[in-house]
């Protein structure tokens, strides 16, 4: 609040100064000086009083407000300075339906600034004095910009103008034109039952397109979806849709709100009924893919919105589309959670009221886990001990294939970086543009661009030296609640770094394939989920990877998939998940997939975690010379079910992100 304080406070100043070099120009008699430095004046404080006196004096200066019209010219690329100017300027020339629609205008451009609280637009009479043709033209144009429904902050510097245009309809209450535009206006600004009363009587008036349009919008708004899709579909059984005609857009409208009532097949028939008449529209294709995304979930859909959108890339609404449906779902748009029983027990820790990155904890662990997650444990407590007591088979430390790159090596069981710590420099940048959620995979790939020009080895290195979350709200957050997302994102953009190392070379003999298929396919560890994401991406944004990178994930799921009988396979699931986000694998290999995540599923829902998993042990305090050894959370034994997986407790981490 004191930050916003201070910026008015400083624009104040400015438009000051704007305003003081103003009249220094009109004395010494250099009028579009003058007029260049309230353009100016006026952006940074629309309300201050004396530029609207120095206003007054340019326009007398000038011969009146007539002749100041030459010093606010609108013709070429205009200053939006320049068009709030104007309209006061013929304002004062009494020429209201210009001044109204250059208000408009500027609402339009920068609908936050207090345009309409001007204080001509409150005259009394004004209502009288305007035409409801051109009124109607200048809230198409004002509202048509406006967020739906408006921010606060932006309804309060709005109000002003609906206000006005309310008391324009009082005097011309049967104007169909203004009344839906009108609707419009008020609809955004939250009165929905008045938007549908203006809607529906415009739409008496005139029954029509736009009318149909603007009612079927107010109801919606107001909770009437199912009225909606009435006059909707009664104006488009009027007119069919085709190319250029606008009735597409309406058809577009009205399958997309059956999939907001839960009813997606009943809205694809229309968007094939535009498509059939239109096959490039802009909108129809993508919702489409969204509908039909809605109906069975497949990410074969979501894929088709990116490919889409590469081969269109004017059709930003499948950018926005997919970005919408990839929210929340596990590699699609968050770094999926994790469920070793050393992040179990590194979550009961840190909700301990007496745990600091001080508390001394030695423990053991039964079953050897990836070594990632020990990461994560001493990432907030570093002082803590850990013991693995046994490897399962197939040993997790072996990677499946012959590679070169290492990331980890063992000392019995006690893993160890196999990589140096990357210059402070690139753990730095990686630092700054990790996040735990991203729009959608192609964003993802494209935000990790930033980290091309970094050398492979520091690439390596964050893999096992990961930097501190940032120091702001949501990476107190992690630390203190669940570091292993922060560890997970930071090796996924690693990876997604490494997927634009040396892109000049061709995919098949290049580096950036060669270590990407090592992190892979070597020792069971979240770094080879991370190598995964950056295969998918790879093949999300680069179609011809595709076949390649599919017998890849299928040989790291396969063996995931074999281990299980054996052993935990704590990975199994988000490699699954992985495998999913991948659409373009064969079929077999889709239901292998979705098989192992339903029979991981099963297990959680019918067997409760082991007591010692369920118990966090009791911190030493720092001071104690030799702390004992504590109870064990140990996962199940390879005969055992699985415990619980893979909780995702977002809780107030999920509010800081919007998750709610």
């Amino acid at each position: 609040m004191g930050g916003h304080t201070d910026d008015a406070g400083d624009e104040r100043l400015a438009a000051e100064g704007e305003v003081a070099v103003a009249r220094l120009a009109i004395d010494s008699g250099d009028l579009p000086h003058a007029a260049e430095h309230l353009s100016d004046a006026i952006l940074a404080d629309p309300q201050l009083p004396e530029l609207h006196e120095a206003l007054a004096e340019l326009c007398a200066a000038a011969g009146g407000p007539a002749a100041a019209r030459e010093l606010f010219r609108l013709d070429g690329e205009v200053y939006l300075g320049t068009v709030a100017c104007r309209a006061h300027v013929e304002a004062a020339a009494g020429d209201w339906d210009t001044a109204v629609g250059l208000l408009a205008s500027a609402v339009q451009y920068e609908p936050g600034r207090p345009w309409a609280h001007a204080a001509w637009l409150a005259r009394e009479d004004l209502p009288g004095l305007v035409d409801p043709d051109a009124l109607a033209q200048a809230v198409a144009r004002a509202a048509g910009a406006l967020p739906d429904p408006l921010p606060a902050e932006l309804a309060e510097a709005v109000r002003p103008f609906d206000t006005f245009v309310q008391a324009v309809l009082a005097r011309h209450g049967d104007h169909a034109l203004l009344l839906a535009m009108a609707s419009g206006l008020t609809r955004r600004l939250g009165a929905t039952a008045r938007a549908v009363e203006l809607a529906e009587l415009a739409y008496r008036l005139a029954p029509g397109y736009l009318p149909a349009v603007m009612l079927g919008n107010a109801l919606r708004s107001d909770g009437q979806p199912e009225r909606a899709l009435a006059v909707w579909e009664a104006e488009l059984a009027r007119v069919a849709p085709g190319r250029d005609n606008p009735s597409s857009h309406l058809a577009v409208d009205v399958a997309e709100l059956y999939g907001a009532l839960g009813r997606p097949a009943e809205g694809l028939p229309w968007l094939d009924r535009v498509l059939a008449a239109e096959p490039d529209h802009p909108k129809a294709a993508p919702a489409r893919y969204g509908l039909r995304h809605a109906v069975d979930g497949d990410p074969a859909h979501l894929l088709g919105l990116a490919d889409h959108h590469r081969a269109h890339p004017d059709h930003e609404y499948a950018q926005d589309l997919l970005a919408r449906l990839s929210h929340r779902e596990p590699w699609l748009g968050m770094v999926p959670g994790t469920s070793e029983a050393t992040v179990n027990l590194l979550h009961q820790v840190l909700a301990a009221s007496d745990t600091n990155r001080d508390t001394d904890i030695e423990c053991t662990v039964s079953t050897l886990e990836p070594p990632s997650s020990r990461l994560a444990l001493h990432l907030a407590l570093p002082r803590c001990t850990l013991v693995y007591q046994s490897v399962g088979d197939p040993d997790p430390r072996l990677p499946l294939t012959g590679t070169t790159t290492r990331i980890w090596t063992w000392d019995g069981t006690d893993p160890r970086p196999a990589v140096a710590p990357p210059a402070p420099q690139s753990a730095e940048l990686v630092r700054a543009i990790t996040g735990i959620v991203w729009p959608s995979i192609p964003a993802v790939y494209d935000e990790a661009v930033r980290l091309a020009g970094l050398p492979l080895a520091d690439l390596l290195g964050v893999l096992a030296h990961p930097p501190q979350p940032r120091e702001d709200e949501l990476g107190r957050a992690l630390l203190a609640h669940q570091p292993e997302l922060w560890v997970r994102a930071v090796q996924s953009f690693a990876c997604l770094g490494i997927a634009h190392h040396r892109t000049d070379q061709p995919w098949d003999g290049s580096e950036r394939r060669r270590v990407l298929r090592d992190l892979l396919l070597g020792p069971e560890d979240w770094v080879a989920e991370a190598a995964g994401l950056a295969l998918v991406a790879i093949g999300w944004t680069h179609p011809e990877t595709r076949a390649d990178i599919a017998a890849q994930l299928r040989t790291l799921m396969n063996h995931c998939v074999d281990a299980r009988h054996t052993r935990v396979v704590t990975v199994l699931r988000s490699v699954c998940r992985l495998v999913l986000a991948a659409p373009w694998m064969p079929p077999a290999d889709l239901a292998l997939a979705r098989a192992a995540i339903r029979a991981e599923e099963a297990v959680d829902s019918a067997d409760e975690p082991e007591p010692e998993q369920a118990s966090a042990p009791a911190p030493a305090p720092a001071s104690a010379p030799s702390p004992s050894p504590s109870p064990s959370p140990s996962p199940a034994p390879a005969s055992a079910p699985v415990p619980a997986r893979e909780p995702q407790r977002w809780g107030f981490l999920g509010r800081l992100l919007g998750r709610g």
